[in-house]
């Protein structure tokens, strides 16, 4: 499914059937999405699903087999390197060199000068609130702040296009609030930003748009709130003071019981009408409700059915993981 935004052509990062692969196995399958300036995109899936391949073919890292990557109508391995930032998913920095050593040195690689470079640097030290690193070696840093850095090191040359791979992974919940605030300043200033990660629960915060990828086959594709009403179905979050038995609800037409939690239970129903039904057979039986939200599936839930969908996927070892990656995150 294609993303459906009311920009002109030649303002997105345009990819179109892109397939690649090596030798027999084909990692990116006949892919196509698009990504707007002033919009985050998150690009979802399991181990090996093809999103570094992919993002490496819209950096000219790696050359698609079939389809184009085109950047304001012009094929993007003819566009200066300099209008990229990448962030790795294998990060990359010299140990022994000081941060602002490298930052600077980094930035004038890609054009920028000293003094751009300088003024850029002390205002995203002290965003990122590292200020006190600014003259310590890389081997120094926590690996929480090393990541910062790496960050740093794609962005202070004031690229158009950034692409991220995995920028959340070994950041605590601190420096990962950090890095999410440091992603809408980016936003704000017009950039387009790409990036994968395996926290599906930050892409649902996040971003504007998402990719689910399987496979190397695009799954789905659109904004957040299209991709979350993509399944059909709603879910309520339904709780009663006590906690009471319930085994009325598999009685509701529609109704399937989910995810029960100690202080609610998660259900799946098709509609607004059902989900009101809930509602108004437990106030019927008297029971103190104390949650009622009416919801549609997390992207979590979307990506689990998506590949539950597949024939033969259910015990597929990429089913299983699937299921890692919505509970713990992994690399791909």
């Amino acid at each position: 499914m294609q993303i459906r935004e009311e920009v002109a052509p030649d303002m997105t990062l345009t990819i179109e059937h892109v397939t690649k692969s090596y030798g027999s196995f084909r990692a990116v399958d006949d892919v196509s999405f698009t990504v707007t300036p002033g919009r985050i995109f998150g690009f979802l899936g399991t181990n090996g699903a093809g999103k570094t391949t992919t993002m490496r073919m819209i950096l000219d890292i790696f050359r698609p087999d079939a389809g184009t990557i085109s950047w304001n109508g012009v094929a993007t391995r003819d566009i200066p390197r300099s209008d990229f930032g990448y962030l790795p998913e294998e990060r990359g920095l010299y140990p022994k060199m000081a941060v602002d050593d490298q930052l600077l040195f980094l930035a004038q690689l890609y054009g920028a000068s000293k003094r751009d470079a300088s003024a850029a640097l002390d205002e995203w030290l002290e965003r990122l609130d590292v200020v006190e690193n600014k003259k310590k070696r890389i081997e120094q840093l926590s690996k929480g702040n090393q990541q910062k850095i790496q960050f740093l090191a794609a962005i202070l040359h004031d690229p158009d296009i950034l692409i991220l791979d995995e920028p959340f992974s070994g950041l605590d919940p601190v420096n990962a609030e950090q890095m999410k605030r440091a992603f809408l300043t980016m936003r704000d200033r017009g950039k387009t930003i790409i990036f994968s990660t395996h926290q599906l629960d930050d892409a649902q915060e996040l971003c504007h748009d998402v990719a689910i990828i399987h496979r190397g086959k695009l799954m789905i594709a659109g904004d957040v709130r299209s991709v979350r009403q993509s399944t059909g179905h709603q879910v309520v979050r339904f709780g009663v003071s006590g906690n009471p038995g319930l085994p009325w609800l598999s009685d509701l037409s529609g109704v399937t019981i989910g995810r029960q939690r100690e202080d609610a239970v998660e259900l799946s129903v098709p509609d607004e009408e059902s989900a009101r039904a809930v509602l108004h057979e437990a106030v019927r039986r008297g029971l103190p409700v104390n949650q009622f939200e009416i919801s549609y599936p997390s992207l979590n839930e979307v990506f689990l059915s998506l590949v539950r969908d597949i024939p033969g996927e259910a015990e597929a070892p990429d089913a299983q993981n699937a299921k890692q990656l919505v509970m713990a995150g992994g690399r791909s």
